[in-house]
């Protein structure tokens, strides 16, 4: 006897049930993964960034005996690369003998 073509897709998942549910299962934990290692690496950019002003401001403070104006002058004259279109560095400073206030902020696109 023949069976009917709605039964043989229906016959087709209940044999493969338990590799479809295999399947999904390690697409959705792939899927998790991702994301999580996608979160870390932006986390770990902004440290990153921030730990290479800070470095380049102490350098200054060693060489030239003041902590620099601005963060344009650790810019240009220590090298310091940060991608400013993606990052916005706020630089507050007090005076020139005490370290000043560092802040890298995303930019959200």
């Amino acid at each position: 006897m023949r069976k009917l073509r709605g039964n043989v897709f229906i016959d087709f998942l209940k044999d493969n049930l338990i590799a479809l549910i295999f399947f999904v299962v390690i697409a959705v934990v792939f899927v998790v993964g991702v994301n999580s290692a996608s979160g870390s690496s932006a986390e770990e950019e902004l440290r990153v960034a921030e730990q290479s002003v800070r470095r380049a401001m102490i350098s200054c403070y060693a060489v030239e005996g003041f902590y620099p104006a601005s963060y344009e002058y650790l810019r240009d004259n220590y090298n310091v690369k940060i991608d400013e279109d993606k990052y916005i560095v706020d630089y507050e400073v007090f005076a020139t003998n005490i370290m000043p206030q560092i802040t890298i902020i995303e930019v959200k696109q």
